[in-house]
């Protein structure tokens, strides 16, 4: 319960971050607005053509009655759009991603900077990124899609169908869409795809409390669009929680000059630094004298 009330307060924790910085809240909006305009086009291509396809489909009602006919390709058209918007309710997240990589990647530097310990940014061509981000985001519509297969047989259950199988199927989608959105930070990372999966299997509580919220939340019409940038701050947030970078002591770099760096350090006995898991951390060496001092 503790991690899944941790994901839900990440969530709102990025739209906070968000709200305190509105010109990245608008700068991310700009991959959301751009996918939402492109599927509007096609929906509304598709509902201009559902009919064309319907009877291209059905050659077989040509001999029917005008009244079965127009029953028959009339329904089949209403499924085709009903699917259409069924795909591109499940797709847009990870379009936008895709669209959004550059946005996202700024977005989630300016997150880690703000809080402090950032990756240090990988020399990657966009080109790349947008490779691995397709890779990895087929990866996730491939594995989504085989537990909607499952949940969509396992309704037809009488019973479980109607109670036990909506709320697997929001639990899915709101995993599915934390891995997803927690992709561009990890990748920052270097984590792969699978060891992602591993990650958040581990926490599920953190993904899940995370990401059924805004699938419900994504339900209502431009939430999505309005809740993106806030959703992909949140995302960083927990990344951090997953992958902790460890920063330097501060000010180490700073006391040495530039004429320093050239200079080869000498070899100094020290006493041992306690490490996790060691043990041996309890008993350091003592520290001995350095014999090249005064050399």
């Amino acid at each position: 319960m503790r991690d899944l009330a941790a994901g839900t307060g990440y969530l709102a924790k990025g739209q906070k971050w968000v709200g305190r910085h509105g010109r990245w809240w608008a700068f991310g909006m700009i991959p959301a607005l751009i996918t939402l305009a492109g599927y509007a086009v096609a929906l509304f291509l598709l509902g201009g053509w559902a009919g064309s396809i319907a009877e291209w489909a059905t050659p077989f009602a040509d001999s029917w009655s005008s009244l079965w006919q127009d029953l028959v390709r009339t329904t089949l058209a209403a499924l085709l759009f009903v699917g259409g918007l069924l795909l591109s309710l499940l797709t847009f997240t990870a379009v936008t991603l895709l669209v959004g990589q550059p946005f996202y990647e700024e977005l989630c530097a300016k997150v880690d900077e703000t809080e402090g310990g950032a990756p240090a940014p990988a020399e990657v061509p966009l080109w790349r990124e947008l490779v691995v981000a397709a890779r990895d985001s087929l990866f996730v519509l491939v594995r989504a899609g085989g537990f909607g297969v499952l949940l969509f047989a396992a309704g037809f259950i009488p019973v479980v169908g109607q109670t036990v199988v909506p709320v697997l199927g929001f639990a899915v989608s709101g995993f599915f869409l934390t891995l997803e959105l927690t992709s561009v930070a990890l990748q920052r990372r270097g984590v792969p795809q699978r060891e992602r999966l591993r990650l958040l299997r581990g926490r599920l509580g953190l993904a899940l409390g995370f990401g059924v919220p805004l699938v419900l939340g994504f339900l209502v019409p431009l939430v999505t669009v309005l809740a993106m940038p806030g959703a992909v701050a949140g995302a960083t947030l927990l990344a951090r929680d997953l992958v902790p970078v460890e920063a330097g002591p501060a000010g180490e770099d700073d006391e040495q000059g530039p004429e320093a760096e050239a200079v080869p350090e000498l070899p100094e006995y020290h006493a041992l630094r306690p490490v996790a898991g060691n043990p041996y951390a309890g008993a350091p060496r003592p520290v001995e004298p350095n014999p090249y001092r005064g050399a």
